[in-house]
C-alpha cells in the first residue's frame, strides 16, 4: 500500500508537467494530509522529486529521470529524435547522427542523410566510437564526471591519423575548449578528408547522455562552416533533449 501511494504521488507530479504544491498533490490523490506530506518528504530525500525554487513546489527529480532514461530503448530515443534530425540534415545538407553514452562506451545509434539525390554525403555507420577521437564521444566526455574523463585520459589513445589527439595533455586542453564553445570539433582525426561536429544533449541535470552531430568531407566542413554548424547543433540538441525528457516521463 505504501509503495502504491508513492507511485500515485509520482504520477500526479509527472502528469502535471509543472511544479506542483503539496496541497495540490494531496487534493489530487485524496491521501490524508499527514501521509501525503510524509510521502513527498521521502521522495524528495531520495531525489525522486525536487523543489527547484523557494515556493515549496515539486517536480520530477533527476534521479527518477536517470532511472527512466536507462530503461528507454534506442528505438524510443530514435523515434522522438529522427524527425528533428531529418530537418537538420536538410538544413545542413549533410549527414546528421545521434550518439548514446552507456556502460562507459559511446555508440552511434541513428543516422539521417540529406534528401538531395545529387549530393555526395558521408555515412559514419553505427556502433561504438573511440572515446578520444570522435566528436560524438568528446562532446559527451567534456561534460562528464571527472572519473569518466580520467578513464579516457589514462587509457592508450590510438593515433588514427596525424591529426588525432593521442596524449592526455592534448585531450584535456580540448575538453576545456569544448566546454567553452559548447560543442566538439573533429578535424580528420579518424579518417583523412572527413570532419565532424557534435553537441552534447543534456537531459535534466544528469549530464550529457547523448550527443548529436554532423559529418561531411573536409572540403565542405571548413573551420568556419564547422563553427556555424556547431552553433546550430546546440539548438538542435536542446530540442532533442526536450523530446527525450517528454518520452522519458510519459
Amino acid at each position: 500500500m505504501h509503495l502504491g501511494r508513492l507511485i500515485e504521488v509520482l504520477e500526479v507530479v509527472a502528469v502535471a508537467g509543472r511544479p506542483v504544491s503539496a496541497r495540490e498533490v494531496q487534493e489530487a490523490t485524496k491521501i490524508p494530509k499527514p501521509t501525503s506530506y510524509r510521502l513527498l518528504q521521502s521522495l524528495h530525500e531520495q531525489r525522486l522529486l525536487e523543489m527547484p525554487g523557494a515556493e515549496g513546489r515539486y517536480v520530477i527529480g533527476d534521479r527518477l529521470i536517470r532511472i527512466a532514461l536507462l530503461g528507454k530503448s534506442d528505438v524510443d530515443v530514435r523515434q522522438v529524435s529522427a524527425p528533428l534530425m531529418q530537418v537538420a540534415a536538410g538544413q545542413f545538407n549533410e549527414t546528421v547522427f545521434l550518439a548514446r553514452f552507456r556502460n562507459s562506451k559511446v555508440e552511434l545509434i541513428h543516422v539521417e542523410t540529406p534528401n538531395d539525390p545529387a549530393r555526395a554525403y558521408i555515412h559514419p555507420g553505427l556502433g561504438e566510437r573511440p572515446l578520444h577521437a570522435c566528436s560524438c564521444s568528446k562532446a559527451i566526455a567534456a561534460f562528464a564526471e571527472p572519473e569518466f574523463q580520467e578513464f579516457i585520459l589514462t587509457r592508450a589513445m590510438k593515433p588514427y591519423t596525424e591529426h588525432t589527439k593521442s596524449t592526455s595533455a592534448e585531450l584535456r586542453a580540448e575538453f576545456e575548449q569544448i566546454r567553452a564553445q559548447g560543442f566538439a570539433d573533429c578535424d580528420q582525426e579518424i579518417d583523412i578528408g572527413v570532419a565532424s561536429v557534435a553537441a552534447p544533449i543534456m537531459v535534466g541535470n544528469i549530464g550529457a547522455s547523448f550527443s548529436v552531430g554532423a559529418v561531411g568531407p573536409i572540403r565542405r566542413f571548413t573551420t568556419e562552416n564547422r563553427q556555424e554548424i556547431g552553433r546550430n547543433l546546440l539548438l538542435l540538441a536542446g530540442k532533442i533533449s526536450g523530446a527525450i525528457q517528454l518520452c522519458t516521463v510519459a
